[in-house]
């Protein structure tokens, strides 16, 4: 008998000629329908009798009125079945006991080891078991079966796995089959717990007949059905076609499934989860793929296998791959193996969607004068290419995945599919994509130089209907972009990277060896594409509209890339430049990933010749009226959106062009110098065009969209132009877009969109008499956005400069420099440059210089060169330092840049002035060390001009603004006796346009001596008004960086920066209290006192004047300092004693009070020390020098004591 009707045939030979439930009967039996069960025949009523008994005589559980109807009827068709009474007398048995004598010879069987021994169950058999079986009553056939199925059970729970076939005479006589099912049916349905259902099917699989009697036994238990064939998988074998137990297994399950079909595709499921009987799966798959009625779809024997090879489970994959590859070895008849179906079935599908008429000429020149697209072969069918397609991938995945070896018949077949010609459509774009890639994984399909020019023909068809199928099928990514770059790949030995292309077209990782691609790369660089073919056919191919990374797929850009790769453009002279500006144009978001990699690589073929021995095979650059076409409307005029011509995507990498060539060329310069090569830069004036900082904000919130582009884009900012990306712009950035601005932007009133330029303008032109007008349009500026303010920044610079004149409010400088801040985010540059000439000092019949961006670039001190009057407005000074420290980060760029340049040649030049090949490496030291010093000299030149700045004019001195007052009021405000007093002094110096001009340029300070510690070495070691010392001390963080180089500044030989070395350190020890700068206070201490033993009188005098106050700082910093300086200080008086010793004695009352105080301080601690100090005063200017340094010795020491004593 034929398992599952059509289906494969696995059969049980011993089971042919038996009666199975019918899946009719079966459905019957699991709905208990009793309508169904009275159509049955008697002989398929009589193997469901155990069942139909035990439910018309055991006590139901529904007790409703319709299953006591429905038990009528069950009785009424019982009662004409004479083997009724047979199955009554067995349900008759005490089965309690019956149970407990089993229970007993399973102990007694155990402890025998599992040998036939004594029965409890069964004594003494008089005759052969099926004659005892005859012979006797209910309770002896119960005892019979149930001792021989406990047997077969133990013997299979004792089996090492080894599979065996128990003779047994109860379960092969043909005469009492049903007698034996039935009293099998009644024991397991009686004694569930002795006999469990699976295990008793698992002990069937061991007899003869064991199908049929497990058919039966699940037919009388319906609702073991899922429970069986679980069971049945789970203990089954890896591989089932390799043993006769899982050959048996197999088809013990078939006739279960057959029973019940509907079951068929679930018990597939819980053989691919177990990874158990792959064979079975295959069987129930060819099974059901017969019983579809569509022919057109694919079947879904191609989507059981293909999803078993090419699904994610890597356990499945090889489970089934061990399947096909051992069905591949076994010697036996092939017909009856599940494989050998599967294979044959799979043949027939594919011959079924084969073309009928094919013609098996090649067509010629002749054929062009026929329809253009209408081939003389015959096309595959639109409803066939879907499932072509899916036969396709799968044969890839039988023969790369699962090892399968096609026949010839299998190979020719599918070389004739692969080689047919779909209709253009998308899904004839992916079946000729599939069937191309196919031929280069699988090159042993073409074997015979007939197919191998079928094979050409096929590809020659391609290369000549591509364009066609492109423009039909409207798919921008076809076959002819993967034509191509194979042909690329060929050429350039990359065979590699067919293997990923090929494996990627495909969907799944086969083993292609490159050796195997060699038939194909002879047919395709020598028959089809030659080198200058490809080349010339890549700059005809369309660019793909819209590019992005939504389109999939091998497009023309990947061609282009593999070109410009292997620099076939510049070998064969041909022109790829006006292709790939195209193709930027033509670009939206989000990003393809390919085309950054082709930027990159086109900068390297127009900057790198190809070779050595031509060195002008490069490509042409993109021209500078192409890339201001690209950012036409976006430079800051009447338009303040982007253009609608090109899209933000477009500019963005037109912009990354631009900066990669200029960092590639500078890094280029020695190559290029070498091969006599300048390749050109892009001009100044074009990237002053160019509105880069509003292009990175835009790219800023497109992040997503543009993957890595941002950050590749910052990247280059950071090298070449470090003055747009400052620290401060971005936090400013923040503030500017953030959760605050978006509210403002709400209040926006149509008021505020209503001022124009021109309005602008006038309400300026009136600040003198009003400023009520140009407040309130500055206000409602202020709630637009970066992007729309650009139009007002000519206005608002312009007009800086009245905005210096007495009596403008506070309020409009600030929103003035509010929205400089904010326009500084889209423009800064050419905003830097309008705000720097609308600052200049307005001087009479003197014409204004008009400075560029190059100009402030080689002189950053321009900036500084402002108006007078702006060192006194805080506003526009804030935005005057925040220009400068700007332009001094890009004259270094700007230097590094043009050093880079410049070298080769210079040292070229230098190399034939001197002609010596040892010193190549001199000129390129000395020209860094000049730029360094310049930079340096430029910096230190811009800090002293601004601390400068920071000192009163004589108009504020004239006022009584006291240089040093500043910081000294702070503390009054603080320790003031009179409060109020001191307050309102405090507030009227501290309140003053000097006090925040200074803040502001303190700020700047601490900016550069973190960004360069060598600049406050420099600027201190030049030295700057001893005035400042308290500003710079207390308001620049920074300064402490200073005590790691004072020690070298006092070392120095001048006796000003010695003298200028200890006032700072006076004050830096009261700022910081630091280990570190008692150390240092220390060696000043020491230092003091060598020179004293040095100096002559007159220098002795101009060194200790300025710096004894100091040593009053010191001992206020550090007590532990006190003796050493008393003692300097008293050491310091006798030297000056003994100079004037010979000349007068008026100096003696003084060395005596000196060592009196010394001796006795707690006796002076009271005295005023002002009054001495004005008693020694007051002839100062007729008293010799070493008495006023006496004079000044005794201020200094009671100066100690009263802070000493007031400290306590």
């Amino acid at each position: 008998m034929k398992v599952l009707g059509a289906g494969p045939t696995v059969t049980m030979t011993e089971c042919t000629s038996l009666q199975f439930v019918s899946p009719f009967a079966f459905e019957a039996m699991q709905k208990v329908d009793v309508v169904r069960l009275a159509s049955l025949s008697d002989p398929e009523l009589r193997l469901l009798l155990p069942c139909l008994v035990r439910m018309a005589l055991c006590a139901p559980a529904d007790q409703s009125q319709s299953w006591a109807q429905d038990k009528k009827l069950i009785l009424r068709l019982l009662s004409g079945v004479e083997a009724v009474n047979s199955i009554v007398a067995l349900l008759s048995v005490d089965f309690h006991a019956l149970e407990q004598d089993a229970s007993k010879e399973q102990q007694l069987r155990h402890k025998l080891g599992g040998g036939a021994g004594e029965s409890i169950l069964v004594s003494q058999l008089q005759h052969g078991l099926t004659l005892e079986f005859e012979h006797s009553d209910s309770p002896r056939r119960l005892r019979l079966v149930l001792s021989e199925l406990l047997a077969i059970m133990n013997k299979v729970s004792d089996c090492s796995g080894e599979f065996f076939i128990k003779s047994s005479e109860l379960f092969e006589s043909p005469v009492y089959l049903e007698e034996a099912a039935d009293v099998l049916c009644i024991l397991q349905a009686e004694l569930p717990s002795l006999l469990p259902i699976v295990d008793v099917a698992e002990a069937l699989l061991h007899v003869r007949n064991g199908a049929w009697f497990l058919c039966l036994l699940v037919a009388n238990v319906p609702d073991s059905f899922n429970e069986v064939c679980r069971g049945l998988i789970k203990n089954g074998e890896r591989q089932d076609e390799e043993s006769l137990g899982g050959r048996r297994r197999t088809d013990a399950l078939c006739f279960l499934c057959k029973m019940n079909p509907s079951q068929a595709l679930k018990v597939r499921g819980m053989v691919v989860e177990e990874c158990h009987l792959p064979g079975l799966g295959v069987a129930l798959t060819l099974d059901h793929t017969k019983n579809e009625v569509s022919e057109d779809g694919v079947t879904d024997l191609v989507c059981f296998v293909s999803g078993l090879l090419l699904g994610t489970n890597a356990k499945v994959r090889t489970w089934f791959g061990t399947f096909i590859r051992n069905g591949q070895q076994r010697k036996r008849e092939t017909s009856s193996s599940v494989l050998w179906q599967m294979r044959r079935q799979l043949l027939l599908e594919l011959t079924g969607i084969l073309p009928t008429v094919r013609s098996t000429r090649i067509a010629d020149e002749a054929d062009t004068e026929t329809e253009p697209h209408v081939s003389v072969y015959s096309g595959l069918k639109e409803e066939h290419v879907v499932k072509a397609s899916a036969l396709l991938r799968l044969y890839c995945a039988l023969m790369g995945i699962a090892g399968l070896k096609p026949t010839e018949e299998e190979a020719e077949q599918l070389l004739q599919l692969m080689t047919s010609r779909p209709p253009a459509t998308p899904a004839g774009v992916r079946f000729v994509s599939l069937s191309f890639c196919m031929l280069l994984a699988f090159s042993t399909l073409v074997s015979t130089p007939e197919q191998e020019q079928l094979m050409v023909v096929w590809l020659s068809w391609m290369i000549k209907e591509e364009a066609y199928f492109e423009s039909t099928s409207g798919v921008s990514a076809s076959f002819g972009e993967m034509l191509l770059l194979v042909a690329m790949y060929f050429h350039s030995n990359q065979l590699s990277a067919i293997i990923d292309l090929v494996c990627s077209t495909l969907g799944m990782k086969i083993v292609i060896k490159p050796s195997s691609l060699s038939r194909m790369k002879n047919i395709f660089t020598q028959a089809i594409f030659t080198e200058q073919v490809v080349t010339a056919h890549a700059v005809r191919v369309p660019v793909t509209s819209n590019l992005s990374a939504n389109i999939t797929g091998f497009l023309p850009i990947h061609c282009i890339y593999q070109l410009l790769r292997s620099r076939s453009f510049t070998k064969h002279k041909v022109s790829i430049k006006d292709w790939i500006y195209r193709q930027l144009c033509e670009t939206s978001t989000p990003l393809h990933p390919q085309l950054l990699p082709l930027i990159d690589v086109y900068i390297n073929s127009v900057l790198t010749p190809a070779s050595k021995s031509n060195p002008e095979a490069t490509n042409q650059p993109v021209t500078e009226q192409e890339i201001l076409d690209i950012f036409q409307g976006v430079t800051g005029s009447d338009n303040t959106r982007l253009s609608q011509r090109f899209s933000i995507t477009a500019q963005l990498l037109v912009l990354y062009y631009i900066l990669s060539y200029e960092e590639a060329l500078l890094a280029n310069t020695k190559t290029l110098a070498a091969m006599q090569r300048k390749p050109k830069s892009y001009s100044a004036s074009l990237m002053d065009q160019i509105p880069i900082k509003f292009l990175i904000r835009q790219a800023q919130g497109l992040q997503q969209e543009l993957g890595g582009l941002h950050s590749a884009l910052l990247r280059l900012l950071a090298t070449n132009y470090p003055h747009l990306c400052i620290v401060d712009d971005w936090i400013c950035e923040e503030e500017i877009t953030g959760t605050g601005a978006l509210l403002r932007r709400m209040l926006l009133t149509n008021n505020a969109k209503n001022h124009s330029p021109e309005q602008l303008q006038e309400a300026f032109s009136a600040v003198p008499v009003s400023h009520t007008q140009v407040m309130q349009i500055l206000e409602h500026l202020t709630l637009l956005s970066a992007s729309e303010l650009i139009p007002y920044a000519e206005v608002l610079t312009s007009n800086m400069n009245q905005l210096l004149n007495a009596g403008v409010p506070r309020r409009i400088l600030q929103t003035v420099n509010k929205l400089w801040m904010v326009l500084n985010t889209v423009m800064p540059r050419r905003l830097w440059v309008m705000t720097v000439n609308a600052l200049q000092p307005s001087i009479k019949f003197v014409r204004q210089q008009k400075y560029t961006q190059n100009d402030l670039m080689i002189d950053p001190l321009i900036v500084l060169r402002c108006d007078h009057r702006v060192h006194r407005c805080p506003p526009l000074m804030d935005i005057t330092l925040h220009m400068l420290n700007g332009y001094l980060l890009a004259s270094k760029a700007y230097l590094s840049a043009h050093l880079k340049e410049t070298a080769e040649q210079d040292r070229s030049s230098q190399n034939n002035t001197l002609g010596l090949v040892g010193q190549t490496d001199g000129p390129e030291v000395t020209r860094e060390e000049l730029k360094n010093a310049l930079l340096a000299a430029q910096d230190s030149a811009a800090v002293q001009i601004l601390l400068e700045i920071c000192l009163p004019t004589e108009e504020e001195k004239a006022k009584g603004v006291n240089p040093d007052s500043l910081l000294r009021n702070v503390q009054s405000v603080i320790t003031t006796s009179t409060p109020n007093k001191g307050m309102e002094e405090g507030e009227d110096n501290l309140l003053c346009n000097l006090r925040e001009v200074q803040c502001l340029i303190c700020c700047l300070l601490h900016q550069m001596y973190i960004a360069d510690p060598n600049i406050a070495k420099l600027v201190h070691f030049q030295g700057y008004p001893c005035e400042l010392l308290p500003l710079t001390v207390a308001g620049i963080p920074s300064m402490h960086i200073c005590l790691d180089f004072i020690p070298e500044l006092i070392a120095q030989p001048e006796l000003e920066k010695q003298i200028f070395a200890i006032q700072l350190l006076s004050h830096l020890c009261i700022q910081y209290a630091l280990p570190k700068s008692l150390s240092v206070a220390r060696l000043a201490v020491n230092v003091m006192g060598t020179l004293l033993t040095v100096l002559t009188q007159a220098k002795r005098y101009a060194f200790f004047m300025p710096t004894l106050p100091s040593l009053v700082s010191f001992c206020r910093a550090f007590p532990p300092l006190y003796e050493d300086i008393m003692s300097l200080l008293i050491q310091i008086g006798q030297v000056c004693a003994s100079d004037v010793a010979t000349q007068t004695r008026d100096i003696d009352p003084i060395i005596t009070r000196l060592q009196q105080i010394k001796e006795k301080p707690s006796v002076w601690s009271g005295i005023c020390k002002v009054s001495s100090y004005k008693n020694g005063s007051r002839d100062t200017g007729s008293m010799d020098p070493d008495v006023q340094l006496c004079h000044c010795i005794e201020s200094t020491i009671i100066e100690i004591i009263n802070m000493s004593v007031s400290g306590i």
